[in-house]
């Protein structure tokens, strides 16, 4: 996200653009932590910032996939009601679609269903064929590059330890050095609260990290995949649920769960921030959230332990899966999940402005799909740069 608006900036030729990047490689996190999906805007509220720049996103990131020689497969996704109880919430993903204009979108029948994915149950189901898979970490070092190309400098290693939003001149401070900036903007993923505090803004919406875990299909068993089997999602909750997905480079993914992160970078249990998880229990928010959504984190946490709990909710969608078909465990991501005060889960994109600072509080998927939109909606509509000043 950061590297396509600091891509965006490079483009309209006013600006001399630093990228400051606490990690040694781009993408170290959620970015090339998750599925690689480039959604078709099946799910989102109509309307909803999440609608209209995950539409627009798809496209762009479609041309800069091919205008850079990356890899870009349509092999199109099937949302499936497993049983007859999950029709109505399926008939509402297919309004949403509807009014989200989500190109060659169909509903299928049982029968159907089966010619698009031969291995799959359910009695009814939604296709988007042209969602689609990418590798999100290659287009982020494509973007890195036009920065730098454009006269940019994309600085690895540099984590902030400081921001002093003052005077007109905005002072950010690294182990390495301090950089003086006419405008910031924060695109900190895992760590955007923390910096939003630096910068003297709000502290809500805080980060709740949620780890999702994948496990990797067997190669022999992973033709009964042929593209991406999703259920219907449970509106109580902002997570798909386990899934299957066969990636850019051909291996199928099962996953991911959604388990709370002991830190904010915690990619396994081993990972324990004490002041990351201390902080999300004092979070004012942190009883209500845990009254109203205990028992999906109990079964979440479950299937996370013992496999054969997550082999189970994976085989109600691919009824001829075996335990070994799960062959081993594919790491995990992070999500950065904003939260209010009082417990409630943030839904849409959210981007807030202080003085000379413009800081995106939440961008969970699809942002990855967006991001090129999101940078031309920052752009115009929080730096006041109007799109048709962006260079071809």
């Amino acid at each position: 996200m950061g590297m396509a608006i600091a891509r965006a900036l490079v483009r309209t030729g006013d600006f001399h653009v630093t990228v400051l990047e606490k990690e040694h490689r781009v993408a170290a996190h959620q970015t090339g932590h998750n599925s690689g999906v480039v959604h078709a805007g099946l799910y989102y509220q109509p309307g909803s910032l999440k609608a209209v720049l995950c539409a627009r996103g798809r496209a762009l990131t479609r041309d800069y996939c091919r205008d850079k020689g990356l890899p870009y497969r349509e092999l199109g996704k099937l949302v499936v009601a497993v049983t007859e109880a999950e029709l109505p919430r399926l008939d509402e993903i297919e309004r949403r679609a509807r009014e989200n204009r989500v190109p060659d979108m169909k509903r299928l029948t049982r029968a159907e269903l089966r010619e698009v994915e031969p291995h799959a149950a359910g009695v009814a189901a939604v296709h988007s064929p042209h969602t689609a898979v990418v590798d999100y970490a290659a287009i982020t070092e494509a973007m890195a590059q036009d920065v730098r190309s454009g006269g940019g400098s994309v600085l690895l290693g540099q984590e902030v330890t400081a921001v002093n939003n003052a005077g007109g001149a905005v002072h950010v401070s690294t182990p390495a050095a301090t950089h003086i900036f006419d405008r910031l903007v924060v695109c900190a993923g895992l760590q955007s609260d923390v910096v939003a505090r630096m910068v003297g803004a709000s502290p809500s919406p805080a980060i709740l990290p949620f780890r999702g875990e994948y496990w990797v299909m067997a190669a022999a068993r992973s033709h009964l995949v042929r593209g991406m089997i999703y259920p219907v999602p449970d509106p109580r909750f902002p997570f798909l649920g386990v899934h299957f997905t066969r990636g850019v480079y051909d291996d199928v993914h099962v996953g991911p769960n959604a388990v709370p992160a002991l830190a904010r970078e915690g990619y396994s249990w081993a990972r324990v921030s004490l002041p990351d998880t201390l902080a999300s229990l004092r979070w004012p928010g942190a009883a209500a959230l845990a009254r109203q959504h205990w028992r999906m984190g109990a079964r979440e946490i479950s299937a996370s332990l013992l496999k054969p709990l997550y082999f189970r909710q994976a085989r109600q969608f691919l009824p001829e899966l075996q335990p070994g078909d799960l062959a081993r465990k594919a790491g995990a991501g992070v999500r950065a999940q904003a939260w209010a005060a009082d417990g409630s889960l943030l839904d849409d994109f959210a981007v807030d402005r202080l003085g000379a600072v413009t800081l995106l509080r939440n961008a969970p998927s699809p942002a990855a799909t967006s991001a090129l939109a999101i940078a031309d909606y920052v752009l115009e509509h929080h730096l006041q740069i109007a799109p048709h000043r962006l260079r071809s």
